[in-house]
């Protein structure tokens, strides 16, 4: 009896992580080359959900619902041609062209999954980037970070123990909380622990409010580093109309369970405290199979977006060290550089398996936003570059631009009319929310 024909086994390409621009670069290949069994698209993550990073603040404050903001890989992935794989990159064998995944363990530790290995034909790494301690005694010991969902709960837990035994102490009782960095997650979380304590005042604790000691330390001379200058001075001025005290030019030399230490002398007394400074990749990645990794450990890439040392191994978004051609910095550790290049991957790969040349990358600054909670917002918009101004913007406009970012982000996974249902809801739910007043 003759044998059936074997089929030729398809390209496989390997996406590790599921932030902004993994989840994304794996919706759209699997749209396009999955569905038309052109290759295999796979995603691995250790989590089995997506949350959009730049609202990791609101889940560390408790005001966003993540039961309805999530996104499940699991259904997602059959929706849109690719599949999902839980799983923690810890290793890379490029000549046998395999990444190692250590065992996959839940929040108490035990494990779930025993060490895999994975076959790739093409990888991205798309595995994001988390705060740098810079080696500072005490940080990782006695800080919060929020470089993940789970992070963000974390901290959102010992908020609310702390704010309970605010209610029940002394009147005179203080909720003492430190926030390190003040680039955006930085600036936006102190905003959002405000917005969640009015919220708190407007659900019947009144008085809870004026409890909040919020410090905001960043060691450069300004907050928001990374936006021009006028959208700076606005925010630390609604900020300290929220009563936060900004501390510039401030750095930190060590951390207890009860201050933050500074250069200057200054102890900065706190229960709480979140370190939120600086970019570093994930430990593992630096020299990850012989790969050229930068001093911040993120993968050193061409324009075309390709490891140095090796043509199919991608990566992008904070992960990928990318310096553009006639700049001196590389690009920030953004989710609209992410997606840039996520588009711009979903179009090359496809080339690169039909042996075709590379596109090279080209970043377009299309402006800064930050929200400060429910109270403000501040933004430049256009495309004079990253310091360079734009058109600033503040209020009702920006707060609506802010938002738009999100929305496009859930028109790209999501498509038309799946996204217009989530944005009915979410106009609903904020109908129904309580008007946030300053005490």
């Amino acid at each position: 009896m003759a044998q059936p024909p074997v089929r030729p086994r398809l390209p496989r390409i390997v996406i590790i992580g599921g932030g902004a621009g993994g989840v994304h670069l794996a919706t759209r290949l699997g749209g396009s080359l999955g569905r038309r069994k052109q290759a295999e698209i796979l995603l691995i993550d250790r989590d089995s959900t997506h949350i959009w990073k730049p609202r990791l603040h609101e889940v560390a404050a408790g005001t966003l619902d993540t039961g309805q903001e999530q996104l499940g890989f699991v259904v997602h992935a059959h929706r849109h041609g690719f599949r999902f794989l839980p799983g923690e990159m810890v290793g890379l064998d490029r000549e046998a062209k395999r990444v190692q995944l250590g065992p996959l363990r839940d929040r108490s530790g035990t494990e779930v999954l025993p060490p895999r290995e994975v076959d790739f034909d093409v990888l991205v790494l798309a595995v994001g980037s988390r705060a740098n301690d810079f080696g500072i005694p005490g940080v990782r010991e006695h800080c919060h970070f929020i470089d993940s969902r789970n992070q963000a709960e974390d901290f959102n837990t010992a908020l609310r123990t702390e704010v309970i035994r605010c209610l029940a102490a002394q009147d005179d009782a203080t909720l003492d909380i430190a926030i390190v960095g003040a680039g955006a997650t930085g600036v936006e979380l102190s905003a959002e622990i405000s917005t969640a304590l009015d919220l708190a005042a407007a659900y019947g604790f009144p008085g809870l409010r004026n409890r909040l000691r919020l410090t905001l330390v960043e060691t450069a001379p300004r907050i928001l580093g990374a936006l021009p200058e006028r959208v700076a001075e606005a925010s630390r001025q609604e900020l300290e109309r929220q009563g936060v005290t900004v501390l510039t030019g401030a750095q930190v030399v060590s951390v207890d369970a009860g201050a933050l230490h500074l250069k200057d002398g200054r102890a900065i007394p706190a229960k709480l405290k979140v370190w939120a400074a600086g970019v570093a990749a994930p430990a593992f990645l630096r020299e990850v199979g012989g790969l050229e990794s930068a001093r911040s450990g993120q993968l050193v890439v061409r324009t075309t977006l390709q490891t140095t040392r090796d043509d199919t191994i991608f990566a992008l978004g904070d992960c990928a060290w990318l310096v553009p051609p006639g700049q001196e910095r590389p690009l920030g550790a953004t989710a609209q550089v992410a997606q840039q290049q996520a588009r711009h991957l979903a179009r090359a790969i496809p080339a690169l398996l039909e042996g075709k040349a590379l596109p090279e990358f080209t970043y377009e600054h299309k402006g800064a936003l930050v929200a400060l909670g429910h109270y403000n917002a501040f933004g430049s918009l256009g495309r004079r570059g990253l310091l360079g101004g734009g058109t600033f913007i503040q209020g009702r406009i920006a707060q609506l631009s802010y938002d738009s970012l999100y929305r496009r982000h859930q028109l790209a996974l999501h498509g038309f009319w799946r996204s217009l249902l989530f944005w009915a809801s979410d106009l609903l739910r904020r109908a129904s929310t309580p008007p946030v007043r300053l005490e």
